[in-house]
């Protein structure tokens, strides 16, 4: 069989989660003994290597082509959908939520799509009109025209069903996974904070600065505890900047704990797992996320973890964390005070996470995408 792949998101070199989860699956696709009987077509934007995803060099391993088709505007639309039409696939893969546009959809080769999360519509204001119009358009699309779907989380699903009526026989749910085995050493940690000028110790952040994430009420709630004058740590907040990013940093600037309050903006991947290892607490009130893998990464290095009680968090957060109403700025600085001053309570999280984050795998997820495609190629449109 001869499984196509939309590769193009997992060759960006800034990395939020969409980009991550699509480098992963498709690595641990790839790398699955059920994976060799098949051939694999990679569609890429720009130059790729083997080795990005854990190929060794050829011709070892599966049988795996990158058809590169060069970025241009609408690329999935224009260049990856007359691809497809004109070479097809037995089954597409789009690991990032966007089907190609092509009608009437018996052109489509069987296809299969993951669907992340639909924030644009529990948060419109997060998005400029035009991306919202463009979410809600391609998101529709894709719900509609797929022959199957894979949702990150049991939210994301019921909101498969709440918002497009897809029908729940169409939807797998699919978890992703965290970084796996966690080896920090502490030379690793001290050596990361010094270049980045952070002592500890320090409560973490980690993600996009956008409105969603709640970082307004979250820096609130640090100067709130801060004041009470129980609060000794720093906060770190670690993430390029998103729409509306510049409030944010305004109101960072503006709190009287300001000089305690580090900004590192987007940071290198190898940085993460030290910045993790080496935090007091990681904090992640969000308002919405479709899965917040932020947490198991935070679990996975041994953090302990306070996240909010909303959308997919609680499912994948389990019972390994402090969970907050995020609207509620006390409860967000009770959390971060106890983060800061509960050893007991430290340790108890730190091994529940540890629990945790058995229940994921990237392994697993593989074997149920790779179940997912091969049954999405052989089902009736």
């Amino acid at each position: 069989m001869l499984i196509g792949v939309d590769a193009s998101r997992a060759l960006r070199a800034k990395r939020t989660g969409v980009e991550r989860y699509a480098l992963e699956i498709i690595r641990h696709l790839l790398a699955l003994p059920e994976a060799a009987p098949h051939a694999w077509r990679l569609y890429v934007d720009g130059p790729a290597e083997r080795t990005l995803f854990g190929l060794p060099p050829a011709p070892h391993g599966p049988e795996v082509e990158f058809c590169l088709l060069p970025r241009r505007r609408l690329w999935t639309h224009r260049a990856l959908a007359r691809e497809v039409v004109a070479r097809r696939p037995d089954v597409l893969f789009v690991p990032a939520h966007v089907l190609p546009f092509v009608l009437p959809t018996s052109r489509l080769p069987p296809s299969v799509v993951t669907i992340h999360d639909m924030g644009y519509r529990h948060f419109p204001t997060a998005h400029t009109w035009a991306q919202r119009y463009y979410l809600e358009l391609s998101t529709r699309w894709s719900a509609w025209a797929a022959t199957q779907l894979i949702a990150v989380s049991q939210a994301t699903a019921t909101d498969l069903a709440r918002f497009y009526a897809t029908p729940r026989h169409k939807v797998a749910v699919i978890h992703e996974a965290g970084p796996g085995p966690a080896r920090v050493s502490e030379t690793d940690v001290t050596q990361t904070l010094a270049r980045h000028g952070i002592t500890r110790p320090y409560l973490l952040y980690v993600g996009s600065i956008q409105p969603r994430k709640n970082l307004v009420r979250l820096l609130d709630a640090y100067a709130q505890a801060s004041g009470r004058g129980g609060l000794h740590c720093d906060l770190v907040l670690v993430g390029g900047g998103g729409w509306l990013a510049d409030p944010i940093y305004a109101h960072a600037r503006k709190l009287a704990v300001r000089d305690r309050i580090h900004l590192l903006g987007y940071t290198a991947d190898d940085d993460l797992p030290a910045l993790y290892r080496g935090a007091q607490g990681f904090c992640f009130p969000s308002l919405f996320e479709g899965f917040g893998l932020p947490v198991l990464e935070a679990q996975s290095y041994g953090t302990p973890v306070m996240t909010a009680t909303n959308s997919s968090l609680p499912e994948i957060a389990g019972d390994a964390a402090i969970l907050v109403d995020p609207t509620d700025v006390d409860a967000i600085a009770d959390a971060m005070l106890r983060l800061s001053q509960d050893e007991s309570l430290r340790q108890r999280l730190i091994a529940a996470g540890h629990e945790n984050v058995k229940r994921f795998s990237w392994r697993k997820a593989a074997q149920e995408t790779l179940a997912v495609l091969l049954a999405a190629a052989t089902a009736k449109r």
